[in-house]
């Protein structure tokens, strides 16, 4: 079985497709990592974002294995990693990966923002998930805080805005829903009333 998610950042898609995947037995990868992981790469080398050739060596060379997910959470890579992923030459580089990923036995959940439109289109179940800016913006504030490290609600509420704006309208796989996707808000849900929407959904594609 594969699961896609999909939605914009904080939307608790993340959160979601670990949950789900532990629920069914599947794996789970989080695709927004990999753009982050290019990001990085190239921040640490001191190269610009939007240099294409240097971008795709980097999506080339990642090892997921490797990932700190905590490190690569990170405000600022996040805002570097909507750069990178507009890049057609990047989401190339990491589409055979993705595809890979979802096909190997027992199945998997990915969650990203073009999974079920362009990474699994045949995906058993496809849920879009959202919530309002200013939830999304209080949620990523929290998790910074949990962090140890210091939140501006205000300027975050901005960027996110700022990033689902460049994100849904990115001239390659845009952030949107599959036509058969299910869409799931999560603005008034905890985590675990939204674990259990999502099962729900997921339980009812089967039937």
């Amino acid at each position: 079985m594969i699961i896609a998610l999909d939605g914009p950042a904080a939307s608790g898609k993340g959160t979601l497709g670990k949950r789900l995947a532990a629920h069914f037995g599947l794996r789970h990868l989080d695709t927004g990592l990999l753009y982050r992981a290019v990001a990085k790469a190239r921040l640490d080398a001191g190269h610009r974002l939007d240099d294409k050739t240097q971008a795709v060596t980097a999506a080339r060379a990642l090892n997921p294995a490797g990932f700190d997910e905590r490190v690569l959470k990170g405000h600022a890579i996040g805002e570097a990693a909507s750069i990178v992923s507009a890049i057609p030459a990047v989401r190339d580089a990491l589409l055979a990966f993705q595809c890979d990923f979802a096909a190997a036995s027992p199945g998997a959940v990915l969650d990203g923002r073009d999974i079920g439109t362009v990474i699994c289109p045949d995906a058993d179940v496809k849920i879009f998930v959202i919530a309002a800016p200013e939830v999304r913006a209080r949620r990523r504030a929290a998790e910074f805080r949990a962090a140890g490290q210091t939140a501006d609600e205000a300027a975050i509420l901005e960027d996110i805005r700022r990033r689902d704006e460049r994100d849904r309208s990115r001239a390659v796989a845009p952030l949107k829903a599959a036509a058969d996707a299910i869409a799931l808000d999560t603005s008034n849900l905890d985590v675990e009333a939204a674990v259990a929407a999502a099962i729900r959904i997921v339980e009812g594609a089967g039937r």
